[in-house]
């Protein structure tokens, strides 16, 4: 049990005060709270020399008082523990959500979003219940019980030992039912991970399962994931309706014992009356702790079951990482620039200058993507990519900011291996718009200030007229304050691709990569993009995928890519006269486009 508990050793160490007093707390209320049967006592026997007014008033205000303090106490244990296990809750949410930040993309492919999600939500609740209700009433049920003894004893030893014979029965069936418990529970937890990922998976895919009415299909689905936690649920309910029982049939056993010996020891005149009904208000006491340990124990398995499944999230390593020697700096964004180099610059700064040298590369347990690449991308010039799709356009760039890893010194940056720089000031350097454009279920202003929260509406307006999309944005009811949607539904594939363009432009990186952004815009938007980006890309080094040549051909050099190698580099017209595979895709898109204009 404490082995599954040691990942949050350093969760209880940041808070041990908080529950060093809750303990306090704990020791304070029950001390209290056994006071309760000899007060009782106590009164019982006063009684029976004669009851009066004063009697009644004298105990019943004893009585109020003990009860009073004792609330006060119970107060004070719920608020510290409880409150101790929601900042510990706080603190793993924040750990595991930092941790998840810092992976990399391969490992959300290698692991469901639903999975994840049921990790960070049902899990982490289950580690709260277990840090805080379990462990209070643990404690209040130990401390107690210890409490009580020699009170009990004092009473009568021989009542306390035939009443406390029936206990050890009550610790075999803990035993027994608190293993089966944790294994079933860890079965439910696995089986909704896989209902939450169904969940996530056709919330995200709506519009493709009504585009292939699998409406019904997918309903059916998930109602048999759903039936299958439900059984799973129902194996977990009937293993607790048969603890809590057993305990309290135990329990009877023991009240049975105590009224048939004690009732004899006070016929015999061993001990008064006021004492067997304090004994009894003891056992009576009891009652919820000894139930409640067939709760504490469920939430134990249930806990211990999702501390191993969150340990999972937290001692994931990111497959891309800083080197634990490399130095934190940061560029100088400040320098001015004389012929697109800064005049001043810190250590890392970076000024765009590429270089990719001898280059392989292949997914893990994947073919090789890329074949000894060797090309140089001089800082402020521009790159275009053209070449078939598959031939590892989108992985190349997705390399320079180790969005994937490549072999070291394989990638340079300024004439240094790119692991040399931290990455969060190399990406931060990088104005990035990918393949699959991303929009955050936001306002357009907040999705294009996304990489420079600090961005004024000015810069905002200016990002937008340079993706040629502010025209657009003006246009709608409430402008760049309009929310987009999950995942920018409310936009058009266009509209979030020019979205997602502002959003790398604003940054204002030294290096602009662009996958492929321009491949859902007609012909006439592209141009007056490329018009906008002629002043962006002066000063920058400027990369471009596309399949257009209208959008490659004003480019410093273009490399053709086919099936991993480059095949062709040059400008326009020096691939022009080459004959090979780009002027076949020239002399296809210029004859598309005649036959576009002709109809």
């Amino acid at each position: 049990m404490m082995d599954r508990l040691k990942p949050l050793n350093p969760y209880l160490k940041r808070y041990w005060k908080h529950l060093a007093w809750g303990g306090v707390a704990v020791i304070l209320y029950n001390v209290v709270k056994v006071l309760v049967p000899i007060v009782i006592g106590h009164a019982v026997d006063d009684m029976q020399h004669g009851i009066t007014q004063q009697k009644i008033l004298f105990h019943a205000l004893r009585l109020l008082l003990v009860a009073a303090t004792s609330a006060v106490f119970l107060y004070i244990t719920r608020q510290v523990i409880i409150g101790a296990s929601r900042e510990i809750e706080y603190d793993l949410r924040n750990d595991i959500f930092a941790n998840l930040e810092r992976q990399s993309p391969s490992y959300f492919h290698t692991h469901r979003t639903g999975d994840i999600m049921a990790r960070t939500t049902n899990d982490l609740s289950a580690v709260r219940q277990l840090l805080g209700p379990a462990i209070m009433y643990s404690a209040n049920t130990l401390v107690f019980t210890c409490a009580a003894l020699p009170f009990m004893w004092r009473i009568s030893p021989k009542l306390t030992f035939f009443a406390f014979v029936p206990m050890p029965f009550a610790s075999v069936l803990v035993q027994y039912f608190g293993n089966r418990i944790h294994r079933r529970f860890e079965r439910i937890q696995a089986m909704f991970s896989d209902i939450s990922a169904k969940a996530q998976e056709n919330f995200s895919g709506a519009r493709l399962i009504r585009a292939f009415a699998q409406e019904e299909a997918e309903i059916d689905s998930f109602e048999e994931a759903n039936r299958e936690y439900i059984r799973r649920s129902l194996h977990l309910v009937r293993l607790m309706a048969m603890l809590w029982p057993s305990l309290e049939f135990i329990l009877g056993i023991s009240l049975m014992i105590t009224l048939l010996v004690g009732g004899h020891e006070v016929v015999q005149h061993q001990i008064t009356v006021g004492q067997f009904t304090s004994f009894n208000v003891y056992m009576v006491q009891l009652i919820w702790p000894i139930i409640a340990v067939g709760w504490v124990v469920n939430l134990f398995q249930r806990g211990t079951a999702s501390v191993v499944r969150i340990n999972e999230l937290l001692k994931q390593q990111p497959a891309i990482a800083d080197d634990p020697t490399l130095l934190a700096c940061k560029p100088d964004r400040s320098a001015p620039y004389v012929d697109a180099i800064p005049t001043a610059l810190s250590p890392c700064a970076i000024h765009g200058d590429i270089e990719f040298r001898n280059l392989s590369f292949a997914y893990p347990n994947g073919p090789t993507v890329l074949h000894d690449i060797n090309l140089t991308v001089p800082a402020g010039s521009s790159l275009a990519i053209v070449g078939p799709t598959g031939s590892g356009k989108s992985t190349l760039v997705s390399l320079i900011a180790r969005v994937q890893d490549a072999a070291p010194n394989t990638v340079l940056i300024d004439g240094a291996p790119i692991r040399s720089f931290p990455l969060s000031e190399l990406r931060s350097s990088i104005g990035f718009v990918p393949q699959e454009t991303f929009l955050f279920s936001d306002t357009i202003r907040h999705n294009i200030s996304f990489g420079r929260p600090d961005a004024t509406d000015q810069q905002v307006e200016e990002a937008a007229a340079t993706a040629h999309i502010r025209t657009e944005i003006l246009d709608f009811p409430r402008g760049f304050d309009t929310l987009v949607g999950e995942r920018g539904v409310t936009l058009s594939g266009g509209q979030k691709q020019r979205t997602a363009i502002a959003r790398a432009v604003i940054r204002d990186p030294r290096i602009l990569i662009l996958d492929d952004a321009l491949a859902s815009v007609d012909t006439y938007t592209e141009e007056r993009i490329l018009e906008g980006f002629a002043r962006v890309m002066n000063g920058r080094t400027t990369i471009f995928i596309s399949h257009r040549i209208s959008t490659a051909r004003n480019a410093d050099q273009i490399a053709v890519l086919v099936h991993g190698r480059i095949a062709e580099l040059g400008t326009h017209d020096e691939l022009l006269a080459r004959n090979g595979y780009y002027t076949s895709l020239f002399e296809k898109q210029r004859l598309e486009e005649e036959l576009s204009v002709a109809t």
